[in-house]
């Protein structure tokens, strides 16, 4: 019995070349990512790489500015809920200015309340619904120029015909090579954090055990880093957080961790959870004492904080690493720190993450992205560039309590940072102002109505 095989030698070219690009795909990752992600080495691509697109960018604006003189286009439309800003005043001063405007009385003579102050209100609520100062921290931030993104622009592609090849010609590139280049290593460094920490976790627990914890982690998580072309300059780093101490720093994106442990490993504190996640999370726990709770118990104060004290009494393990604002900002402010971390009593070592949003808007809107649309998002842009600043330990002083401290140290990311400063709740992304926000304006219209006419009576005697 004879058997014809249907022989294709194109079919074997095409097998041969396939195994070539593969081959040379993974040996190109080994030696210039992954061995230098290793040993902690970097061969100033990226650098290069930066500074390409910088001068990309200009010529791209220089394209646009001289496109732009159409009236026509969207660049020269003035925005119609545009605010002229005014200095900021008390709430007894504008209140005064409206009644001495609205009325030719003596201020003094005039009753303790007058219609005409309910046009402050009025108008500080328009003002309110037009330019939030809240609000506007959970969207993007705006760009002062385009940086070839469809995601940031207002139809800039279509000014000229150069415009429309360079931009075309990025898309191709960042989803035809960056994408393909940074799936494979993100999944390369995720399986290898995974694989390792899990034999690691079979080990006694002693010096050898914490030194190769502390290597996998590094390697994995600056492969990772890799996997986002993220270009990061460390200043300060003679104040990198130790062993005991607690780190906490502004929340910009879940990529802040990755930011900060790949130029140190931390011990991560977090809610437990499942698929994918609670993998990672179950290997890595296995190699080093990180922080998890379970659903039930992360609206237990006590029990937090007393999982945190016991860990940070323990002078052997890593620093905690925190965001005490409990979720994403846009990277243009600093809202308000959670005093949970601040009442523990340890020494907190401060750190501000300042994105550069030319590149790609690291900040993760939640409620419009899911994880997984997010992290393409991330991929597929031009890279992420960022600058970390370690502060100075700072600890709690003696009558200062625990808000108070928060606000000292928030203060201080804010002020290295050049980030905005504001006392606002980050939980008003997803919640209503609370109502002692609201009877702290009553308090204080009432304050200056009662001192009003205590005042007056005092001049009567």
């Amino acid at each position: 019995m004879v058997l014809f095989l249907d022989f294709n030698p194109f079919d074997n070219l095409l097998c041969i070349l396939l195994g070539i690009s593969f081959t040379v795909w993974f040996t190109l990752l080994l030696v210039f990512i992954i061995v230098p992600a290793i040993f902690g080495v970097s061969f100033g691509i990226r650098q290069l790489y930066m500074k390409t697109l910088l001068k990309i960018f200009e010529w791209a604006t220089r394209r646009i500015e001289r496109g732009a003189k159409d009236k026509n286009h969207p660049l020269h439309k003035p925005y119609s809920n545009a605010i002229i800003a005014k200095e900021p005043t008390s709430l007894e001063e504008e209140i005064k200015e409206i009644r001495r405007s609205g009325s030719n009385r003596d201020l003094d003579s005039a009753s303790e309340f007058e219609m005409s102050d309910i046009f402050y209100f009025c108008r500080r609520g328009v003002e309110s619904i037009m330019d939030d100062e809240v609000t506007k921290r959970f969207s993007a931030e705006e760009l002062e120029s385009w940086n070839l993104l469809t995601r940031s622009n207002y139809n800039f592609q279509h000014i000229s015909l150069r415009l429309t090849v360079l931009w075309g010609l990025g898309v191709v590139i960042r989803y035809g090579f960056l994408l393909p280049l940074r799936v494979t290593l993100a999944f390369t460094g995720v399986g290898l954090l995974v694989v390792l920490t899990s034999i690691i976790g079979f080990l006694p627990n002693g010096r050898t055990k914490n030194f190769l914890s502390e290597k996998v982690h590094l390697m994995c998580y600056r492969i990772c880093v890799r996997a986002l072309t993220a270009i990061i300059t460390y200043h300060d780093s003679e104040n990198k957080p130790k062993n005991g101490g607690i780190c906490v720093a502004n929340h910009t994106s879940p990529i802040d961790v990755i930011i900060l442990a790949s130029d140190g490993c931390y011990a991560m504190v977090g809610q437990i959870h499942g698929g994918l996640m609670g993998v990672i999370q179950k290997s890595m726990v296995k190699a080093c004492p990180h922080i998890w709770f379970e659903r039930s118990e992360v609206k237990d104060r006590h029990l937090v904080a007393k999982r945190l004290s016991d860990h940070v009494e323990d002078k052997t393990k890593l620093p905690i690493l925190i965001f005490p604002e409990g979720t994403c900002i846009n990277n243009t402010s600093v809202m308000m720190f959670k005093k949970g971390s601040f009442e523990i009593g340890s020494t907190v070592y401060p750190v501000a993450i300042k994105y550069d949003p030319r590149f790609g808007d690291a900040f993760w809107n939640s409620s419009q992205f899911g994880m997984v649309s997010y992290l393409l998002r991330m991929m597929s842009s031009w890279a992420i560039v960022c600058s970390v600043w370690y502060l100075p330990p700072m600890s709690r002083e003696e009558g200062e309590d625990a808000v108070q401290f928060a606000n000292r140290v928030k203060a201080a990311i804010a002020r290295q940072g050049g980030l905005v400063d504001l006392l606002w709740d980050g939980g008003l992304k997803r919640g209503k102002v609370k109502d002692t926000f609201k009877e702290e304006q009553q308090k204080l219209y009432s304050k200056m109505l009662v001192g009003t006419q205590e005042d007056r009576k005092y001049s009567r005697c």
